[in-house]
């Protein structure tokens, strides 16, 4: 297992990192088991959230004997204090812990600066100085916030999409953390699992030293594969980049990258699947989806009034109604060409 420096934490920190958000998605004799397999291949860094239902409590009853040698990031969503209080104290009992490495302000919708009326950034001062909280950080699904944040100088790590997908403004935001020596956590380094080739995120994130990917893992052949990867690593080669353009070219455009803040939709439509459902179903087997209870999930879409709700709540600025109708019109199309598989 290959370690870095967590930037000016000074933790040292596994380049193959864990994310705990699916874990919430098995069961707990499943999520012990691929916890403690992480654990004892190397792997000391996990990623978790107090919103991520029971993740936190299965980290903790997985790794709470062996705390001492792992470096555990949660988050919370800003708020106001008291919430933001019974949420801390609830993740430390989950996570069978008296502290935290690094906690973050969840999809911050802004900078939280010292002094202001809200009085958060003055709280996490306060738990620090406490020693309840080691680092404070924040992640971003904005652009605009990451830049800021990382400016800032407030915020000891930052949390931010980062793959094979990422332009020239994300690789520039990645080469300024690199600048001021900030930590930078690498979420969906799969595109939310749309990217085709591990392969091929794992030797892009490679070139950057300072980037530690979190990868989602719900299944032990997830963590095997990841840990065959990290056993012989691929290189950024011409393949690679070739790749890398194909993805690119697939996914270029809008697409739902399946972060979930547009949910609950107030009809009841399953945006993060519905809204890209047609790369679900050409980049896996499709059959899945055919089943009648897929066909209903789908023409919920038809329920969308436009609210708009989702729209104001998408980071990443999506139109999703239209997405939804455009997503609906290919689904009911793939289920005619497909009428004798049909569920």
């Amino acid at each position: 297992m290959e370690y870095t420096r967590l930037g000016r934490t000074g933790l040292s920190v596994s380049r193959t990192a864990f994310g705990a958000l699916p874990i919430q998605r098995i069961p707990e004799a499943e999520s012990t088991a691929i916890l403690r397999a992480a654990y004892e291949a190397g792997v000391n860094f996990y990623d978790t959230a107090n919103a991520y239902t029971d993740s936190e409590y299965k980290l903790g009853q997985a790794l709470g004997d062996v705390r001492k040698n792992i470096v555990i990031a949660t988050k919370t969503a800003p708020g106001d204090i008291e919430t933001m209080e019974r949420r801390l104290e609830q993740s430390l009992r989950m996570l069978k812990t008296d502290y935290i490495d690094i906690y973050q302000l969840h999809c911050a919708p802004k900078v939280y600066r010292p002094g202001e009326e809200d009085g958060i950034y003055d709280w996490l001062l306060r738990q620090k100085k406490a020693g309840t909280i080691r680092h404070i950080a924040l992640t971003a699904h904005r652009i605009t916030v990451a830049e800021e944040a990382l400016e800032s100088g407030l915020y000891d790590t930052l949390q931010y999409p980062f793959s094979v997908l990422a332009g020239e403004r994300e690789i520039a935001l990645v080469q300024r953390a690199a600048q001021l020596d900030i930590g930078f956590i690498a979420m969906k380094a799969m595109a939310g699992g749309l990217i085709r080739h591990p392969a091929v995120t794992f030797a892009f994130l490679r070139q950057y030293p300072q980037v530690v990917p979190i990868y989602g893992i719900q299944r032990m052949t997830e963590l095997r594969e990841w840990l065959a990867l990290e056993e012989n690593p691929p290189r950024w080669d011409e393949e690679m980049q070739r790749l890398a353009a194909e993805e690119k070219a697939s996914l270029g455009g809008d697409f739902c990258r399946s972060c979930g803040y547009c949910m609950p939709c107030p009809q009841g439509i399953e945006i993060p699947n519905a809204a890209r459902i047609s790369l679900l179903m050409t980049r896996a087997p499709y059959q899945p989806y055919l089943t009648a209870e897929w066909q209903a999930k789908m023409q919920k879409i038809r329920n969308c009034t436009g609210c708009r709700r989702c729209t104001a709540h998408c980071p990443y600025s999506l139109e999703i109604p239209r997405l939804l109708r455009e997503q609906l019109a290919w689904y009911e199309n793939f289920c005619r060409e497909h009428s004798a598989e049909l569920g």
